[in-house]
């Protein structure tokens, strides 16, 4: 995605090349994926006219299979050299190289440095997160689409949710689900029943499901882009009391998302929330929210003290809650798009489910 675009910046800011690599089997780098499609082992070089890949001899096919066209098989030469060698090949400049300092290693920078000894370096972390922060009409087909499986996925679990009986019941049905999707998780789960409520990075562990407020955290990967939605639900019967709180915070949340077609500076619309929690704003106590793309966290980011302002063609999460320690937690968080007007692309019901 932005191919052309980065390489008009790379040429703007008299960047030679920039570099970007993946020694993980694992994990994709994320900006290597975004601007070529391949998420395997390798390294991009995006001149400011020309576009390379390097890959092991067993990703050859799988990366002949991305938007880059040119793409040559490893040998056993060393990694940099190999692309060293290749750069030549190719009569690309090598004065001033762009990397992004945010996810290399101090050994890989060790044997790139040894490979490109007297070049400068430019940092296009900022760059890549900025050039990513919009999405193109192909990111938003595929992020709704991520989001309707998604959807799809949790309005299952919670028909099936008298099934379980421990919080790692439900991990185990919702990746099932994922995979059986063609997916994976954008992020570990989370089923927080019960007090644990009320941390809202909980872990799910193998214990008996607790009463009350039932928080789950969910999202997946779908073709390299990320969902990201919570609902709270009830285990056994809520008191009055337990009721306002959930139904403030859905108001509130419900709110926030018709704000921001008329207030788009960050600060502003958490402000906004903050307000219309009165006593209880400082029960909030994390962000109301961050982009989500080829990563779980991209711009914006929705804090207090951020300065920025929201964009056509962002999707973001809108996700408040409130949370008393020791005693329960509750969070609403759906993925929206600011088009012309304001779309939430997560679309499974907010009434408070019971489950008895």
């Amino acid at each position: 995605m932005k191919l052309k675009e980065f390489q008009d910046i790379l040429k703007k800011r008299k960047i030679d090349f920039a570099l970007f690599f993946n020694l993980n089997p694992i994990e994709a780098d994320h900006n290597l994926f975004y601007f070529s499609g391949y998420s395997g082992i390798g390294v991009l070089v995006i001149g400011q006219k020309k576009a390379f890949l390097l890959v092991p001899k067993m990703e050859y096919e799988k990366a002949r299979k991305s938007r880059i066209r040119k793409v040559y098989a490893l040998d056993k030469k060393k990694l940099f050299d190999s692309v060293l060698e290749k750069i030549k090949k190719n009569k690309i400049k090598r004065k001033k190289i762009g990397i992004d300092k945010s996810v290399v290693t101090l050994t890989e920078y060790s044997a790139f440095k040894k490979s490109f000894k007297k070049c400068k370096i430019a940092n296009v972390s900022r760059i890549c997160y900025e050039l990513r922060e919009t999405k193109t009409k192909e990111e938003i087909r595929i992020i709704k689409k991520a989001c309707q499986i998604t959807d799809k996925i949790l309005t299952k679990c919670f028909k099936n949710f008298r099934r379980f009986k421990y919080e790692t019941d439900v991990v185990v049905f919702l990746e099932q689900e994922t995979r059986r999707s063609g997916c994976s998780f954008s992020f570990p789960p989370i089923v927080a029943s019960g007090v644990s409520s009320s941390q809202p990075h909980y872990e799910p562990k193998p214990v008996r499901l607790k009463k009350g407020f039932c928080v789950i955290d969910f999202g997946i990967r779908y073709n390299g882009y990320c969902s990201d939605m919570t609902r709270t639900i009830y285990l056994g019967k809520p008191s009055r009391k337990e009721k306002e709180f959930y139904y403030l915070l859905l108001n509130v949340q419900t709110a926030t998302i018709k704000k921001i077609e008329e207030e788009r500076k960050t600060s502003k619309v958490v402000q906004f929330v903050k307000n219309n929690l009165g006593r209880y704003d400082k029960n909030f106590i994390h962000g109301l929210g961050h982009g989500i793309g080829v990563e779980l966290h991209e711009l914006p980011n929705l804090k207090e003290t951020d300065k920025s302002r929201l964009k056509e063609n962002n999707i973001f999460t809108i996700e408040p809650g409130i949370y008393f320690p020791g005693k329960f937690g509750i969070r609403i968080e759906d993925d929206v798009l600011l088009g012309k007007n304001v779309e939430v692309l997560t679309k499974v019901t907010k009434d408070l489910l019971v489950v008895n």
